[in-house]
């Protein structure tokens, strides 16, 4: 409950800031949070905005999809096996600091201009961020909860599943939402080069037609799919990670 009174302090203390900005500029091109919320629900309502929003929620969902399944078994061996590691740490080294967004020419090359690029794009940036946390966070594993699940006798795929898991679990959630910001803004330049649909595609569209209602109408709808894909996110760590927020939750109480 508190996080939701934050949560609403800190919505109407950006409005108040934005509304007073306008004010202060008396610019066309910062109207008030009063108009950009009217266009938004009117490019809303007569299906302007929609299709857009519809398409780069699709995008960046099956990107961190995909980055997700391609990180998950890789941050796990590499966690595992020090072989592995030593394998595809120094290639991790290399790729990790290069800005991926450099491979969008690259990429519209061999993908085309359809949904593909733009997924793609969103996967490799996120896949390098999730695979550094997962084979951190398998390779932290306390060695006495090791031991006890090895006097249990359990298989690999016991310990992977009852122990591995369940503890990389949290690190992944974290990583997932700290990355979700990176994601939306990969997603925005993605869809500003050579695309024809998305929100990006939309804002810049009405940016150069200086349709500035319906261009802050845009950023609204990308604010709303970055706010719904992090409650989304929450609830999905509150659903597979009970026992941590239990614990959590304990000892803070203690």
């Amino acid at each position: 409950m508190k996080k939701t009174y934050s949560i609403v302090i800190a919505a109407i203390m950006i409005i108040l800031l934005w509304h007073l900005s306008s004010i202060a500029l008396n610019k066309p091109f910062l109207p008030s949070p009063f108009k950009a919320g009217l266009s938004f629900l009117t490019v809303v309502t007569n299906g302007d905005l929609t299709p857009h929003f519809v398409i780069s929620s699709y995008r960046v969902a099956i990107g961190i999809g995909c980055a997700l399944l391609l990180a998950i078994p890789t941050g796990l061996l590499m966690g595992w096996n020090n072989k592995i590691d030593l394998i595809l740490s120094p290639l991790l080294y290399v790729l990790y600091p290069i800005p991926k967004v450099v491979f969008l020419p690259i990429i519209l090359v061999l993908f085309g201009l359809g949904d593909a690029p733009k997924i793609i794009l969103i996967a490799f940036v996120l896949y390098f961020q999730l695979v550094v946390v997962i084979r951190d966070a398998a390779k932290g594993i306390p060695y006495d909860q090791k031991q006890v699940i090895r006097s249990l006798n359990a298989t690999k795929l016991q310990t992977l599943s009852h122990l591995t898991l369940p503890y990389c679990l949290p690190s992944v959630m974290t990583s997932l939402r700290a990355s979700l910001g990176t994601a939306l803004a990969i997603l925005f330049i993605a869809e500003t080069f050579a695309s024809f649909s998305g929100l990006g595609y939309y804002i810049l569209n009405r940016m150069d037609s200086r349709d500035y209602l319906a261009m802050y109408a845009g950023v609204i709808g990308l604010a709303l799919l970055g706010g719904g894909l992090y409650a989304l996110i929450n609830i999905a760590e509150n659903t597979v990670c009970k026992w941590y927020k239990l614990m959590a939750d304990n000892s803070s109480n203690h």
